[in-house]
């Protein structure tokens, strides 16, 4: 069932400073000034007696559980080719045996890679690609009540998360019936989000972007420009931070990156518009700044990056935390960067693969690396679009 009645009167907070629609998420489209500053009033506490109850949500798959403390890590010589050949790929998914899946934004396929294939499993009904938009993220669990495979994705009318069922043998794998998670998030051309992340508490991350409207992302009348965090059935728990709601944090303009430290600590990734581009700690019920801020500002009530770049430096994506270190996947800053939890950061790669779009743990210390070069943003190479493996090595 749809969610987006429900949500969106939930403790709505709205600001009267004027707010800016944002522009293209990456750097290649044109981007506009940002609104001066304001501050957001803080949550209400959170009720059992007015929000659902955490239902029981199985366990994460290997990519989104928090890494063991392995110390700050740097990519060891050249990745080694995975998969080729893959349509506008947007995201990866694995399993705890080790399977590996990509979605494919304009397909709306997904498939696994099986010894350097893309063997299909499932292609999301009602996927309507335009822009950005398309299948975006996806995730797995495992558990008591099965495997199941969650995919994000842009609709003839919004943004919704649903649920498959996922069965059958690596190689063979097919989904299920489609069940509705999460519906009713705004939709654009661009800023849509995209990432879906199963955190270690066992509840569901989405990033949703502000569809182009910047006022979305402060008021909690919209889902849009927030991280939403529900059950694994799509309830909204009890401790979320704004009674009866799903936002977990607000004011992003379109976050694409979530990832776990192994202390619990969330790290987001977020595309900016003008200027910067930033990496940010995410507290709950916390207010990230846009429209009203962008980059480090200082500005009271809004929480500043841990770390700014340039947008032609970075245009972020997904994210992946390995031991000490957050991974980041540059789309225009066409590079992988390496950041430290203090915000010191290192690039790698750049320019040698074009646009990385997701990054997640691979077995041990490892990282795959996901190209997306083929999305009509980029400048395709021979064997693109490629999945990558490589290596991870104490840092200095």
């Amino acid at each position: 069932m749809s969610r987006s009645k429900s949500f969106a009167g939930a403790g709505v907070l709205a600001l009267t400073a004027v707010v800016l629609a944002g522009c293209s998420a990456e750097p290649s489209v044109t981007r506009g000034p940002t609104a001066a500053s304001t501050a957001m009033p803080s949550p209400s506490a959170s009720s059992p007696s007015e929000a659902a109850s955490a239902s029981p949500s199985p366990s994460p798959s290997a990519s989104s559980a928090p890494a063991e403390d392995l110390g700050p890590l740097v990519p060891s010589g050249s990745p080694t080719v995975v998969a080729s050949g893959l349509p506008a790929p947007w995201s990866i998914a694995t399993l705890g045996d080790g399977s590996l899946f990509v979605s494919e934004r304009d397909t709306g396929a997904v498939v696994e890679i099986v010894e350097g294939r893309a063997v299909p499993v499932t292609t999301v009904p009602g996927v309507s690609a335009l822009g950005e938009g398309g299948l975006l993220g996806i995730t797995t669990t495992e558990g008591a009540s099965g495997t199941w495979l969650y995919a994000m994705f842009t609709g003839a009318d919004d943004n919704r998360v649903v649920r498959m069922p996922l069965s059958g043998a690596p190689g063979a794998r097919s989904a299920g019936a489609v069940t509705e998670v999460l519906t009713g998030l705004p939709k654009a051309s661009n800023h849509n989000g995209g990432r879906i992340k199963f955190g270690p508490d066992g509840m569901l991350y989405v990033t949703a972007g502000d569809a182009s409207d910047g006022a979305n992302a402060q008021t909690l009348d919209s889902l849009g420009g927030k991280i939403l965090r529900v059950t694994a059935e799509g309830q909204v728990p009890g401790d979320n931070p704004f009674p009866g709601s799903p936002v977990w944090s607000l004011g992003h303009r379109n976050p694409q990156g979530i990832a776990w430290a192994s202390d619990g600590t969330m790290w987001a990734a977020e595309f900016g518009q003008n200027t910067w581009d930033e990496i940010n700690r995410i507290t709950p019920g916390a207010n990230y700044g846009w429209p009203l801020s962008e980059g480090v500002t200082g500005s009271a009530g809004l929480v500043d990056p841990v770390q700014q770049w340039a947008t032609d430096d970075a245009s972020p994506s997904g994210i992946a935390v390995v031991g000490d270190t957050v991974f980041m996947a540059g789309l225009g800053g066409e590079r992988l960067w390496s950041i430290r939890f203090d915000g010191s950061a290192q690039e790698h790669y750049t320019g040698q693969f074009g646009r990385i779009r997701d990054v997640v743990r691979g077995p041990g210390a490892s990282l795959y690396l996901l190209t997306n070069n083929t999305d009509g943003r980029g400048e395709p190479r021979a064997g693109d679009d490629v999945l990558y493996r490589v290596e991870l090595v104490p840092a200095g």
